[in-house]
């Protein structure tokens, strides 16, 4: 669905964006990095804001800056606020609405259906000044989705929801995705977008570091050691088996939380032997973990932290 090849956007001497070429589909995808990365220079790439220095980005097949065809395809939440303040959340997305060109009637229609959808259906005749950063997310959220885009992009969409707030808008995000909407979100808080996609983009300092399906670069990188916590009431005994295995590196006792926690150079025949090993010594093991098998990992290998 977006296509970038080669493509650079350069603000004077500083590049935002450096020689980046990546595709982007169906589904959630993620777009990590930290402040500064140049996730937002590539949103406002795709979304026709900027044209790129270099290179090309396509939308389609189309090129996104200043084509309106492009624009009836994608809905976008900016991570900035820009609201019409003195507005009640419904004028503003029925106003939204008018300007991508329906009518009165459907404009109405179409807004009350998004806001319902949001969850600001009680809520939506207030003035947007009074709204709490959750609920200006809401909003943001309705106006992108009131023209039924295929695709929706979105700039830090999670910053300011409570907990609850935050399962409920990745549930509609999900659901979003089962009924065709490609979602794009941009973010730098790894562990929330762990819990809506494994399909990542990870930029640093304008690059683009790594693409694709997260448990696929994470066993790339599984030939570095692997941290593995096996919590048991006998450690001692269970570390005795442990510590046969030849890609077993090293390992440290921690008595007072009744665990080992081992380095290992080959971790997925790890997982795959343990079992086994488990049930023909009759080990005392309840469970096991890895601090390095998740998102947060990842970034920190890649961009050499």
């Amino acid at each position: 669905m977006i296509v970038l090849q080669n493509a650079s956007r350069w603000y004077g001497q500083v590049i935002g964006l450096n020689d980046v070429t990546c595709q982007i589909g169906a589904g959630i995808t993620a777009l990590l990095g930290q402040n500064g990365a140049g996730k937002s220079t590539l949103m406002r790439l795709v979304t026709g804001q900027l044209k790129p220095t270099t290179g090309e980005v396509t939308v389609f097949g189309l090129r996104p800056f200043a084509n309106i065809e492009v624009y009836r395809l994608l809905g976008y939440c900016p991570e900035i606020d820009n609201f019409y303040e003195s507005m009640t959340g419904r004028e503003f997305v029925v106003y939204l609405a008018r300007l991508g060109g329906y009518g009165p009637t459907e404009a109405r229609r179409r807004a009350d259906r998004v806001l319902e959808t949001v969850g600001m259906a009680d809520r939506c005749d207030k003035r947007i000044a009074g709204y709490s950063k959750g609920m200006r997310q809401r909003i943001k959220l309705a106006q992108a989705m009131v023209h039924d885009p295929r695709v929706i992009l979105l700039d830090e969409p999670l910053n300011g929801l409570d907990p609850v707030g935050r399962r409920e808008y990745m549930d509609l995000l999900a659901a979003l995705v089962d009924q065709g909407v490609a979602v794009l979100v941009s973010s730098h808080i790894l562990y929330e977008v762990e819990q809506m996609t494994r399909s990542i983009l990870l930029l640093h300092r304008g690059r683009l570091l790594a693409t694709g399906d997260l448990r696929v670069i994470r066993s790339l990188i599984d030939k570095h050691p692997h941290r593995i916590r096996i919590e048991s009431q006998e450690p001692r005994r269970v570390a005795e088996q442990l510590v046969r295995l030849p890609y077993v590196l090293s390992m440290q006792f921690d008595f007072a939380g009744g665990a080992i926690e081992l380095e290992c150079k080959e971790p997925e025949r790890f997982y795959d032997e343990l079992p086994s090993l488990v049930v023909e010594n009759d080990l005392p093991v309840s469970g096991f973990s890895s601090p390095d098998n998740n998102l947060e990992s990842v970034f920190r290998y890649l961009v050499g932290g």
